[in-house]
This record gives C-alpha cells, structure tokens and sequence, in this order.
C-alpha cells in the first residue's frame, strides 16, 4: 500500500491489562475508533506507544492485529528507535516480514550521533527496506536534531525517505522544508501544541497524539484547516489546547492513558518503570481533563470536507 503522508496519523498507545499483557480488545476498539474518525494511517510503538518496553514478540503481534482490524482502510507503520544499526536494521526487517507498510525512525537511541554517524544510520536503514520511511525530527527530547543539510543527503540517496514528523518545536521549519525540498518530503506536525499552526504554515499533516482519546476532534481541525475554515479549526482548537498540553509531559503516556479512560476508549495500565499518576499530579490532570469534557464542543460535518 503506498502511503500519501498526509492527514492525521495517530501515534496509538500500547493497551495493556492489569497482568502487563497485551490488551487486545480495547486496543481494536480504540483503533475502530481512530478508523471511524477518519484518520489516515496507524503508527505503533511510538513514544506513547511505550516502545522500549515492547518485546519484539509483542510487535509482531500489535503489527499483525492492527493488519487485521485496519483490513486495508488505512496504512500501518511501525517506530523503530534502537541502540544500535544492527538492531534497527533487523526491526526494519521484522516489519516488513510481518506486513507493516512504513517506518517511522529516530536517531539512535541513547548514544547522542554525530550528524555524520545519524545521517549513515538512517542510510543503512533505508537501504535494507523497500519500506517507505518517515524521519521523526525531535531534538529537545532526543537531543540530535536532523538538519536541512543532512535532510539534503539523505533526499539525495534514499528514494524511500519520503516525510519528516517535524517536532523541532519551530514552526518556521515547515517553510524551510517547503522552500529547500518542495513535495521531495511530506511535513507532519509532530507536536500537539503547535498543529493548526503548523497545517496553516503548510504542513502536509499531523502525527497526533490526544488523538488517541479525541480521534473526531482531532481530525475535524486538520480537515477544516485544509478546507480553509481556520475560524471553525480555531474553535475546536482552542477547547482543545489544555488537553493537547498533556502530550509535551515526561508523562503524556499516562496523561493520555487518563484521558483514553474518560472517552472511553482505553484503561490507565501502563508498563512499568512508568506507573498510573498519583496523587496531586492525578487530580490535577484529572482535573484538565474533566473541565474539558464538561465543554466538549459540537463538531461540524467534517468527513466530507
């Protein structure tokens, strides 16, 4: 299936039971309803998906069902952030054996690259997959940030590097990439927070993460943006910008795993080290969350814009 790169593509969370095991009823019925909402692709074992606690087992499996309840709808791409070529190159592999039909890379992971060493990693990767290939671009959590220069050279060999999630934090990026590379690269927002803006300034679309509680919402705003309805986007928006602060969190896996609960559309479970919020810090989100269901706004049509 080949991907456009555009709309929105939720990072999903990982559902888990209370015996740290895979969830797989809730799981579909969360991924029904990002395919119900009308989102543009499925991306597992992203940050929020808790990808370093996933077991390759694991996966395959969250692969391999998202295949089977997407049944084509959509198409199903697969983070990978390892710490080391061998390994990336190997989940890469993995991937495509088991049906997932793109990548999502970071840079290594716990070793901060060089722009040379990041640049020959993704390369390595590239050219043993004929996957296509989203660079997720996310210096403030990841510290190495992809240039335009190293966005140059790998445009220039790897054919399959076909997007970027733009998670720079600075929206004028969007222009920079637009200016230097045309449609050579598809732009995702990858920030919650900075999405509308980002879709105005040309972004192609939004890799989302409250999403994964709000899948209408979240869609309605990327469809009126590009129909050109900003003020009806900026309704939406604005009601839904305490909530989208709980994704720029240390903790947003467990903010948003809270605000799944209130939607009906997941548990709290998490896997450990990370633990369900506590104390005042649970009230406080439950709190966020609270006042914004108690205003959730009427949506327009937005399916057939």
């Amino acid at each position: 299936m080949a991907i456009k790169w555009e709309g929105v593509m939720p990072a999903v969370t990982t559902k888990f039971t209370k015996d740290d095991e895979l969830d797989l009823v809730t799981f579909e019925k969360n991924i029904n309803a990002q395919l119900e909402a009308g989102v543009n692709g499925i991306i597992l074992g992203g940050t929020l998906g808790e990808a370093s606690t996933l077991t390759p087992a694991e996966k395959e499996t969250l692969v391999k069902k998202t295949l089977e309840i997407t049944a084509g709808q959509v198409p199903v791409i697969i983070n990978i952030a390892e710490q080391s070529t061998k390994e990336a190159i190997q989940v890469a592999k993995n991937a495509e054996a088991w049906g997932a039909q793109g990548l999502m890379l970071l840079p290594p992971m716990r070793y901060k690259a060089t722009d040379y060493e990041t640049v020959v990693y993704f390369k390595e990767i590239a050219k043993n997959t004929s996957l296509p290939i989203m660079i997720y671009n996310n210096p403030v959590d990841y510290k190495i940030e992809v240039t335009i220069d190293m966005f140059e050279e790998l445009l220039a060999d790897c054919p399959n590097i076909e997007a970027v999630k733009e998670s720079t934090r600075d929206i004028s990026n969007v222009t920079r990439l637009k200016n230097k590379f045309g449609d050579r690269i598809k732009i995702l927002c990858g920030v919650d927070t900075l999405a509308l803006e980002s879709m105005v300034a040309g972004a192609d679309g939004w890799v989302a993460g409250l999403v994964a509680a709000y899948p209408a919402e979240t869609v309605a705003i990327y469809k009126l943006v590009k129909s050109g309805d900003i003020a009806e986007a900026l309704r939406i928006y604005r009601w839904f910008m305490p909530l989208l602060e709980l994704d720029i969190s240390p903790q947003l896996v467990q903010n948003i795993k809270l605000a799944e609960v209130a939607t009906g559309l997941g548990t709290e479970y998490v896997r450990a080290p990370r633990l369900v919020l506590q104390g005042a810090e649970r009230e406080r989100v439950k709190g966020i969350i609270d006042a914004a269901m108690a205003v959730r706004p009427e949506l327009v049509e937005y399916k057939s814009l």
